[in-house]
């Protein structure tokens, strides 16, 4: 039997760990950057927080929405994107690590601001929006994987698909053929001036015919 020689394996794709992970690193920076800046009045939250506010007045949020349940909404929404970018970077079987990892980095920065920042103020709540913000992220980014791995299942299993009913389209063709001969000589000499009826057929290349024989002969 000859060996079939399937070449050298094919490399992994790393672009989605590379660019995933960049992307986390710099947006947690950014994280960092905000939550960490000794005096926060200098990123003028206080005055984007009370335009903000404004503006969801005026287009119909309620008046109880106020500056707290705003600040709750942006430690939600400030940790959806570590989640998201932390759940691409992490390998599929090892998303639950994720579920450990986004309240530890809150409750550092949380920490942290309730220990070495005088003008910070650390509170449970913002531990509590930063953890669903980034299981948010999470479910975002695992709903995302599977969707792109069912798609390439079915786009391979597709491929497969293909190639079978090419192969028994030509098997089916070659068994037609061989009823044919043998039912018809007559029919027999039309197949046998056709050349594609005739490369198609398995015992082609077993008889003199072929183009390599003919050219040892």
């Amino acid at each position: 039997m000859t060996d079939i020689d399937i070449g050298r394996k094919p490399p992994r794709s790393h672009a989605r760990l590379w660019v995933s992970t960049l992307l986390l690193i710099v947006y947690a920076s950014f994280v960092l950057l905000v939550t960490m800046w000794p005096q926060p009045q200098q990123l003028e939250f206080d005055g984007i927080a009370s335009r903000l506010l404004r503006a969801l007045h005026n287009i119909g949020v309620p008046a109880w929405f106020g500056y707290d349940k705003l600040e709750f909404v942006a430690n939600v929404g400030m940790f959806v994107p570590l989640g998201f970018l932390l759940g691409l970077a992490l390998a599929r079987q090892a998303w639950w690590v994720a579920i450990f990892l986004l309240p530890a980095f809150s409750s550092a920065i949380e920490f942290t601001q309730g220990v070495a920042l005088d003008e910070r103020v650390s509170t449970v709540f913002d531990v509590l929006a930063n953890t669903i913000g980034g299981y948010i992220g999470l479910l975002l980014a695992m709903m995302l994987r599977a969707m792109i791995h069912a798609r390439d299942r079915t786009k391979i299993e597709r491929e497969l698909w293909d190639r079978r009913a090419i192969a028994a389209r030509l098997q089916s063709e070659n068994a037609a053929g061989a009823v044919v001969r043998a039912s018809s000589p007559a029919a027999q000499r039309a197949i046998d001036l056709d050349p594609a009826t005739r490369v198609l057929d398995p015992d082609f290349w077993e008889t003199g015919d072929a183009p390599t024989m003919r050219l040892h002969s």
